[in-house]
């Protein structure tokens, strides 16, 4: 990898809570919107916190879990909001007493059966459940087509099949798999930035696919995709919009 581009792939555990994108406070107001009452909401898999903070300022309490506690460290300190490590399948979390349950970009990861049969004892009447997820980024306006068609060869045919085998439902999102609730048809978000070649670049460093790449001893792929990237960018210091769609699961219990 050239000197300009940096070893980007070789980020520490910071990078997450750094890079991930953030999701909307549209996405945030909508679930809100949905429950039932604004007593409780639990998000499942909350990794840093991304969502569950900015569900905070729409109910009385928040509760964040995830079995991560390097995550959990990393999440932001908030009045409203109690994080604690625990899995999707034991929520410590009372029988009948959550108005919206959540999980974003993490019930690929889930024993769903067991974590859904939690949702059931958790859950107030007509409370609701919401499974988030976001697509594969998307470099916007037709200036940046090299750019995205460079990045889709990338994601799709070279670190494709590093990709652990729950990446398909993401990509799809979640559209095959069970979800034995009351759906309904949500609005269409997106989550829309502006980034920077290194903020980019920091961003393909979180992915469980990269990490792999990695450990197969593929750092010349990941290597090659980065100046590839770099001369397509120009100055690294241009921040150039990409999106992804958020796709979304919801319904009641």
């Amino acid at each position: 990898m050239s000197s300009d581009t940096r070893n980007w792939f070789d980020q520490g555990g910071r990078a997450y809570a750094q890079f991930r994108p953030e999701y909307p406070r549209e996405l945030a107001a909508y679930l809100a919107s949905t429950a039932p009452d604004n007593r409780l909401a639990v998000d499942v898999g909350c990794g840093n916190g991304q969502l569950t903070q900015l569900l905070a300022p729409h109910f009385e309490r928040v509760i964040g879990l995830d079995p991560s506690a390097d995550q959990i460290a990393n999440a932001v300190p908030d009045a409203r909001i109690h994080y604690e490590c625990a899995p999707a399948e034991q929520l410590p979390v009372p029988d009948a007493s959550a108005s919206l349950v959540t999980a974003a970009q993490a019930a690929h990861w889930f024993d769903l059966p067991a974590f859904y049969g939690e949702v059931r004892r958790i859950a107030v009447p007509r409370a609701v459940v919401a499974l988030v997820s976001y697509g594969v980024l998307n470099f916007e306006t037709e200036l940046q087509t090299e750019l995205d068609r460079r990045f889709q060869a990338f994601y799709r045919d070279e670190i494709g099949p590093y990709w652990p085998p729950e990446r398909k439902l993401v990509d799809t999102g979640y559209a095959t798999i069970d979800f034995p609730f009351d759906e309904f048809a949500p609005p269409s978000l997106a989550i829309r930035l502006e980034w920077r070649l290194s903020e980019f670049l920091g961003y393909v460093s979180t992915w469980s696919a990269t990490r792999s790449a990695r450990e197969a001893g593929r750092e010349a792929l990941l290597a090659a995709f980065a100046d590839d990237l770099a001369a397509l960018w120009g100055d690294p210091d241009t921040a150039r919009p990409v999106s992804w769609p958020i796709n979304m699961r919801i319904g009641r219990v």
